[in-house]
């Protein structure tokens, strides 16, 4: 059973509250209790890395930059390395489920760490609905 106060975020969550997506003020109140110490968030590398190139894509190389660095300074534990634990349960998943490869690393984290994934993404349905991941769904 995951830990209530243990959060991962994927790109879906960290683009929204970039863009000011309805739901970008959970993401704010989450960003304070995470400074605050009353919770914990994660983000992978790869999710960084997937906000990065799609701003780069649909804006331009400034904007990308200050998202990049934006992200970097939020109270959170960026993981840089994939483990072999990590790296199998991705792929059991990604292997097992419609979802993309980036998106089977949140999921992985969420599962491994026994944390609830930050997410809006209805790709995330199948792992809910199978008791894989619990989900706090931005909507």
């Amino acid at each position: 059973m995951p830990n209530s106060n243990k959060f991962v975020l994927d790109s879906y969550a960290l683009i929204g509250y970039l863009e000011n997506e309805p739901f970008a003020e959970k993401i704010e109140e989450i960003l304070i209790e995470s400074k605050t110490g009353n919770i914990r968030l994660y983000l992978h590398a790869i999710h960084l890395g997937e906000v990065y190139y799609i701003t780069l894509r649909e804006k331009n190389q400034k904007v990308a930059s200050i998202a990049y660095h934006r992200i970097k300074a939020f109270p959170l534990s960026l993981v840089e390395r994939i483990d072999e634990e990590l790296l199998l349960t991705a792929c059991s998943l990604k292997a097992k489920y419609p979802i993309s490869y980036a998106d089977s690393f949140a999921a992985a984290m969420a599962k491994v760490n026994r944390c609830v994934l930050l997410t809006g993404d209805p790709e995330f349905n199948v792992l809910e609905k199978e008791g894989i991941i619990e989900i706090k769904w931005l909507r």
